[in-house]
C-alpha cells in the first residue's frame, strides 16, 4: 500500500510544501501593494467624504465636464466587500501576471483596460437613458476595480490554459483537472454575473464592466499587447480565440461572427505582424501559433518555479534561523 507513495515522497515533500508557500504567503510585487493602497486609500475617502464620490466615479450626466471620471472611477470601490475582493484579488492575481507580462507592461494592461470599460460602460448608461428615459441611468455613481479583475482572469485564461497550477497538495492527475478549469473562469464570472442579475437589481450595475473588462481585456491581448521577443502584436493562437471563451458545440456558430469584428479590429495589424514574422524567421510560419503559445507557457512555468524556489529558499533560512536561536 506505500509502494505508490514511497517514489512520490521526495518530490511531494518538497514541492507540495512550496507551492502552497509561493503562492499562498508572501512574494507580492511592489506594483500590486502600492495598487493596493490606492485602492484601499480611495474607498477611505469616499467614506470619509461621500461627496468626493460625485467628483470621482462615473456619473455620466456629469462625465463631460468632469473627464477624469474615466480613468479614477475604477480605482474607487464604494463598498467593503468590493475593495476587499479587489484588492486580493489584484495581489494574488498580480502576483502571477507580472512577473510574467513585466511591470510596465502589467501597468499599462490596467489603464487601458480601466478607461477603454469606463468609456463603454459610460456609452452604455446613455444607451439606456435613451431607450428607457430613466434619469437614474444618468446619475448612478458607477465605480470599481471589477473591470480590471475580470480583465486579469482573461490574462489567467491566455498565460495557463491548460498548464498545471498545484494549488493543493494531491496527485499530479488533479493537477491538470484542476489548471485545466483556469481557461473557463472568464466565461464561468461573466455566466454568474450574468444570473445573479435575475436575482438582485444591484448586480446588475457590476454587469456592464464585467463584461466591458472581460471583452476590452481580451482585444487588448489579442491584438495590441506587444511581445519584445517576438516583435509581434497580440496573441494569434488558436486557443486564445474568441470561441475558445464558449463550449464546443457553440463555436462554429460563434467564429462567423468574431471573423466580422477580427477583420474589423486587425485588418492592417495581421499584415504587419505576418511581415514581421517572416522578416525574423521564414522557418517559424507554419507552427507560429503553437510556437507562441509553447513561448508563453514556458514563460509562466518559468515565473512560478522561480517565486517556488524563492519561497523554498526563504522557508529554510527561517528554520535554520529558528534552530540556530533555540
Amino acid at each position: 500500500m506505500s509502494t505508490s507513495a514511497i517514489p512520490l515522497a521526495p518530490s511531494s515533500s518538497s514541492s507540495a510544501s512550496s507551492p502552497g508557500t509561493g503562492l499562498l504567503s508572501g512574494g507580492f510585487t511592489k506594483l500590486c501593494k502600492g495598487l493596493g493602497v490606492v485602492l484601499v486609500a480611495a474607498h477611505i475617502l469616499v467614506y470619509l467624504f461621500p461627496s468626493s464620490l460625485t467628483y470621482l466615479a462615473l456619473v455620466p450626466a456629469r462625465t463631460i465636464p468632469f473627464a477624469w471620471n474615466l480613468i479614477t472611477a475604477g480605482y474607487v470601490e464604494q463598498s467593503v466587500y468590493g475593495v476587499v475582493i479587489s484588492t486580493i484579488s489584484l495581489l494574488f492575481i498580480g502576483k502571477l501576471l507580472e512577473p510574467i507580462w513585466g511591470s510596465r507592461e502589467f501597468l499599462k494592461f490596467i489603464f487601458v483596460v480601466n478607461f477603454l470599460t469606463s468609456m463603454c460602460v459610460f456609452v452604455t448608461a446613455i444607451a439606456l437613458y435613451y431607450i428607457s428615459t430613466k434619469e437614474s441611468y444618468l446619475y448612478t455613481p458607477l465605480s470599481g476595480f471589477h473591470g480590471v479583475i475580470s480583465g486579469f482572469l482573461v490574462g489567467v485564461k491566455q498565460i495557463i490554459p491548460d498548464q498545471e497550477l498545484p494549488l493543493i497538495k494531491i496527485k499530479a492527475k488533479v493537477y491538470v483537472a484542476t489548471s485545466m478549469s483556469l481557461q473557463w473562469l472568464p466565461s464561468i464570472t461573466l455566466l454568474l454575473s450574468i444570473a445573479i442579475t435575475f436575482w438582485t437589481e444591484e448586480a446588475a450595475e457590476y454587469l456592464p464592466t464585467i463584461v466591458s473588462g472581460t471583452y476590452i481585456s481580451w482585444i487588448y491581448l489579442r491584438y495590441w499587447q506587444s511581445k519584445l521577443e517576438t516583435k509581434i502584436r497580440g496573441d494569434p493562437s488558436e486557443d486564445f480565440s474568441f470561441s475558445s471563451f464558449f463550449p464546443g458545440f457553440l463555436r462554429p456558430i460563434i467564429d462567423p461572427i468574431a471573423s466580422i469584428f477580427h477583420r474589423m479590429l486587425c485588418g492592417r495589424s495581421d499584415a504587419l505582424n505576418n511581415a514581421q514574422a517572416y522578416t525574423q524567421d521564414s522557418e517559424s510560419l507554419p507552427g507560429s501559433d503553437s510556437f507562441e503559445a509553447t513561448r508563453r507557457r514556458e514563460r509562466g512555468a518559468r515565473a512560478l518555479e522561480e517565486r517556488l524556489a524563492a519561497a523554498r529558499i526563504a522557508g529554510e533560512s527561517q528554520k535554520r534561523d529558528a534552530a540556530e536561536n533555540v
